[in-house]
């Protein structure tokens, strides 16, 4: 299961990467309604869900419970300021960080897979329900761009 997560994740880098380094700039800074995040936001928001998604596995990995605190979506985006940013800086950081996420979870031993892992106040889920929800979650998002 782990070389599936490896493979799907390496799998939507190599499918969006071309079309985000395509992206132009009049296009990255608009928003689809007030209060929602522009592109350069959103794909930043998948930077801090890999970023912490890695520390949620790693974690996970070396003890047999993780308990982790989940994190301010919006303030996260916020502060560090993801729509003044340049645009191939953010699709850099996001492609490196989910090629070596990819890494990492192929090569999860199959018996750490259900580890428990409880973010914030939810509910304990296994590490392979986590896994499986960060890339439905970045599939989701990727979906936003267009």
């Amino acid at each position: 299961m782990a070389e599936a997560f490896e493979k799907t994740i390496y799998d939507i880098v190599e499918r969006e990467l071309p079309r985000l380094r395509l992206m132009q700039p009049r296009e990255l800074s608009a928003t689809r309604a007030p209060g929602t995040w522009n592109k350069k936001q959103i794909l930043g928001h998948l930077i801090d869900s890999a970023s912490n998604n890695h520390q949620r596995f790693v974690r996970a990995l070396l003890s047999e419970e993780l308990v982790f605190p989940g994190y301010s979506q919006n303030d996260w985006v916020r502060v560090q300021d993801y729509a003044d940013e340049e645009w191939q800086r953010i699709v850099d950081m996001w492609s490196a960080l989910n090629r070596h996420l990819a890494h990492v979870v192929g090569r999860l031993p199959a018996d750490r897979l259900q580890t428990p892992c409880r973010i914030g106040d939810n509910a304990p889920v296994t590490l392979e329900a986590l896994i499986a929800d960060y890339i439905r979650h970045l599939e989701h998002h990727l979906e936003q761009l267009g």
